[in-house]
This record gives structure tokens, sequence and C-alpha cells, in this order.
């Protein structure tokens, strides 16, 4: 994909940075985003001709201005995202609140940032990073669940909203996968769920980066509205 601008939120780590590393080998040129400064400058400076830009997802100022100090995005991978755990019957309203501002309406946003420039070139690529869980649920995550559900019912609008200027909009769930986020669960929690994984193993973000660097190619043109499972079978 030479000659395209990749913009990857969530980017300092985990599945975001194995997703700016891939589309990066592809010959785009990667932009990183997140909220930390320090992580991104490492982080950057480890892929080639990349830049980054601090970024809150819970913020639409702070999303204009990182997008408007980006310029022009062929390539939009909305993977950023916060958890705030907690039975629904105690989940605080604040704590809703801020999962669905930075992984759905955060998300929302950043598209409607890109989708302009994206509909005049008559070519773009918009990768939105679901969850497995917002197909199958999950308890003491509702809000979470409620984001992640959210993004695939957007994926699927999108995708029929500007097919016909050759912008394909796609999400991808990913099922379990060893980042920092999934580290602090405990071991008897990581066993069951091996259990339940057909392959065996836990994902890698270089699992998810894959998928993200094919449905961003050209190759993939021709797909759209799809919910690409990354998840070794957990959920099918």
């Amino acid at each position: 994909m030479p000659n395209r601008t990749a913009f990857v939120t969530g980017a300092s780590r985990g599945i975001g940075l194995a997703c700016a590393h891939a589309l990066a080998s592809a010959g785009a040129r990667v932009i990183l985003a997140a909220r930390d400064a320090a992580k991104l400058e490492a982080a950057s400076a480890a892929i080639p001709g990349s830049t980054w830009v601090t970024l809150d997802m819970s913020s639409q100022e702070s999303i204009k201005a990182a997008f408007a100090q980006a310029g022009p995005v062929d390539i939009l991978v909305n993977n950023a995202a916060v958890t705030k755990d907690g039975l629904a019957l105690r989940m605080k309203k604040d704590d809703w609140d801020a999962v669905l501002a930075t992984n759905l309406t955060g998300a929302f946003l950043a598209i409607q940032q890109v989708m302009h420039g994206m509909m005049k070139e008559r070519w773009g690529r918009i990768i939105n990073i679901s969850s497995i869980v917002g197909e199958t649920g999950n308890p003491g995550q509702a809000n979470y669940v409620a984001s992640k559900a959210g993004l695939i019912g957007l994926t699927k609008s999108l995708a029929q909203e500007i097919a016909s200027r050759n912008i394909t909009v796609n999400a991808i769930a990913p099922g379990f996968i060893d980042t920092d986020m999934t580290a602090a669960l405990s071991d008897q929690l990581k066993q069951n769920m091996l259990a339940h994984i057909p392959l065996k193993r836990f994902g890698k973000p270089e699992d998810v980066a894959a998928a993200v660097k094919f449905l961003a190619s050209e190759e993939a043109g021709y797909i759209t509205g799809a919910v690409l499972n990354v998840n070794g079978g957990m959920y099918m």
C-alpha cells in the first residue's frame, strides 16, 4: 500500500502498535495516535517513516486537532479502547459514559474526520477493532460489550452509506489476545478461557495486525460490512 497514509488509534502498545508495524511493512506511511506522548515517541522511533500525534478519544476537540495535524488519511484503524468493568446492578453512570465515549463515540467522531477526504479521493479503508464479546456478551462488562457491539452496527451502517465511493468499512473481532490489558487476569481465568479455544493458544497482537493489513489492502477491495473473527475458533 505505497502512497497510502494510515492512522492508527491506541497505537502506543499492544494490538495498535502491531497494526502500525504491519501497515508500515506493507508500505503505508503510518501515523500513530494515543494519549501517552513518551510511549508514542518510542514506538514511532522503531517504525521507519512513521509520525505520531497525541489523541484522547473521549474528547471531540482532541480528535479534531489530531486529524487536522495528521492531514489526509487513506486508512483508519479505530483500535483505542478502555475498560471499566463492573456488574450492571452497581455500575456507575460515569463508568458507562467513559467507556462508550472512548470506544464508540470516539470511533465515530474519528471516522467523521476522514470521510470527506476519502469520498473526495474515492478510496478508503475504515477498520474498526471490535471484540468477541461484542458478539457473545460477557458478564461484568455491560459497558464494554455495548461499545464493541455498537462498533459492529456502526460498521455495517457506514459500509452501506459510503460503498459507492469505493470506501470499505469492516470490523475485526479479536478473541483472547495476549496484551497488557489481558495480562492482569488471573491464571485460573486464563486457563478457563484456554479450554474454550479450539486452537489451544491465546492470540498475539500480530494475529490481529495481519487481518488489519489484509482488510487495508487492494486485495480486500470487494469486502465491506464484514466482521472478521480472529479468535482461534472460540466463537463461530
